[in-house]
């Protein structure tokens, strides 16, 4: 199997691939064989700089051509691919670079300078970035004990696709293929690693939810580096024979509207927040302002049923929803043929099994039907076609040196083949997914909230973790608790209960600004507290730990 010789390379090469909306306002068309060829090319490129089958490659690109054509590069080769957003700060991916130890790192010019910041202060030999700009294949018939220095690649950069096509290597179901980091509660995120399968497995989700025909043009919105980006900007649009649109901006209400209706799209697939933004700025068209449009999903979190029939009256479309997990993919939906509920996530799709675990003493259902009161969301990972390998470092782990093509004893437990050992978690038993939800009569689920504490801001998941440790990296700040607060447009916005040092400045609106400045300039700027408050002291259980719920309790 290998998802770039079977879905891309087997389209006709005339057809529509890529609509491409850059920064600067240029328009471009793409096809299926302009798509294949750099592709191939770019695959030539990174085999002529070494890079083999097991080896990680990340990538630091917006929504643009040279995104789409990197990751495929790497499935043809079968590199395993690590897409991070452009909206990451030095301290993300330092993180990331030291966690996935990439061979080489494909970056737009424009981050050259986060780049720069995240590798700086790194040793000699951990540093990519002598000679960026003219990365060179790694010296050969040299043995190493430890894996060289990742090379970087910066784009734009015509040369990158001037070296002889590589072909598609076959590739087993359980190679990995994919590392995407989950949001993070009790510490640093964790890096998800996906196999082979979670590419053919989008078949499942493409087919019944997304719901795109031959010849239509998809727009799903997600920012490149987020998973629902990495399944559904381009690889569920063409399993289904349909063509995907890049726009390289940011998000604008009123600008959102003129491209549908400018570009014709055919199915949209946006976050919860940005339909309810949109609702809330900008005015509604009416059905025949878009009568390209056919179909409107929503993922990353439960879209209150105010804003779906705000849509549902202006376009005479519903939103339909799904669900799923960064270790999961899509497990379920409002099948593309069925009206939608508002509220409801949906029934779990074609053989997935799912099912709601409920503890001691949970209620019986309401009006809504419902078998019984919220339970946690459980799952068989054995039927979930996208479900992960492993997190790295646990289950999943590289072998010395962490380069492809290495060889494993045979009597080690688990795979053990280029570069990886793996012991796959899909044979691990029930997958405890930590949210809970409701389940009516029909089947249909409902969510009810995290068992965790993630915080989901504009369908953002931000680990509290991350904020928390941004905040106390600021010398007036001694203590820092991060919990969730309700927003109308959000749904949820990070709210910090911050502890001062005896010797910090006065608290009021100007230190407020001033720590939420710090953690935009520490970390992703979406994670920054909107909401700022003091206090003397954290409620703390008798062991130290902060209450949390308490803390949610006061938003």
């Amino acid at each position: 199997m290998n998802f770039a010789r079977d879905v891309l390379d087997r389209r006709p090469p005339r057809e529509l691939a890529l609509v491409e909306l850059a920064r600067d306002g240029a328009r471009r068309e793409w096809s299926f064989g302009e798509v294949s060829e750099r592709t191939a090319r770019l695959a030539g490129a990174l085999r002529a700089r070494g890079i083999k089958r097991g080896d990680v490659a990340m990538t630091l690109i917006g929504n643009r051509p040279e995104w789409v054509v990197a990751m495929c590069a790497c499935m043809r080769i079968g590199a395993v691919v690590l897409p991070c957003t452009e909206q990451l700060r030095a301290k993300d991916l330092r993180m990331r670079i030291e966690v996935a130890r990439p061979s080489l790192i494909v970056a737009d010019e424009r981050n050259r300078s986060e780049l720069e910041a995240a590798l700086d202060g790194m040793t000699e030999a951990e540093s990519p970035l002598a000679g960026a700009a003219q990365a060179q294949a790694p010296p050969t018939g040299s043995a190493q004990v430890q894996a060289p220095p990742p090379q970087v690649l910066l784009i734009p950069d015509e040369s990158l696709f001037a070296a002889d096509p590589a072909p598609a290597i076959d590739l087993d179901e359980r190679d990995p293929c994919l590392i995407t980091f989950t949001s993070g509660t009790a510490g640093e995120p964790k890096a998800v690693v996906h196999a082979q399968r979670y590419l053919t497995g989008q078949r499942v989700q493409a087919e019944h939810w997304l719901g795109a025909r031959p010849g239509e043009l998809v727009w799903c919105t997600a920012a490149s580096g987020w998973s629902k980006s990495a399944r559904n900007v381009f690889m569920a649009p063409w399993i289904t024979g349909a063509s995907a649109m890049l726009h390289d901006a940011r998000f604008d209400p009123v600008e959102r509207l003129e491209l549908l209706a400018r570009e014709r799209v055919n199915v949209l697939c946006m976050a919860p927040t940005e339909y309810r933004v949109i609702a809330a700025r900008a005015t509604l068209p009416e059905p025949s302002e878009l009568p390209d449009l056919r179909l409107m999903v929503a993922a990353g979190e439960a879209l209150n049923p105010e804003v779906l029939h705000q849509w549902r009256a202006a376009t005479g479309i519903e939103i339909r929803d799904g669900y799923g997990q960064t270790e999961t993919g899509q497990m379920t939906g409002i099948a593309h043929d069925e009206p939608a509920r508002p509220g409801s996530m949906g029934r779990a799709l074609p053989g997935v099994r799912l099912w709601v675990e409920h503890g001691v003493g949970a209620g019986h259902g309401d009006d809504l039907g419902e078998r019984y009161g919220p339970g946690e969301l459980l799952a068989d990972p054995r039927t979930v076609p996208t479900f992960f390998l492993g997190y790295l470092g646990e289950g999943v782990t590289r072998v010395e040196g962490g380069r492809g093509e290495s060889k494993g004893d045979p009597g080690d437990p688990g795979d053990h083949t280029h570069g990886w050992r793996i012991e796959d978690r899909r044979e691990g038993g029930a997958w405890h997914t930590g949210d809970r939800v409701r389940e009516d009569d029909e089947g249909y689920l409902w969510f009810e909230g995290r068992s965790d504490d993630v915080i989901v801001s504009a369908g953002y998941r931000i680990g509290p973790f991350e904020v928390e440790s941004a905040l106390v990296s600021h010398p007036a700040v001694a203590e820092a608790a991060a919990v969730a607060a309700p927003d109308p447009e959000r749904g949820q916005v990070v709210r910090a209960i911050v502890v001062l040092r005896d010797d910090a400045p006065s608290p009021g609106p100007d230190l407020a600004r001033e720590l939420q400045e710090h953690v935009k300039r520490e970390t992703a700027p979406y994670k920054y507290p909107r909401i700022v408050e003091f206090a003397p002291e954290l409620p703390k259980t008798a062991s130290g730990k902060v209450k949390r719920a308490e803390l949610r309790q006061g938003a």
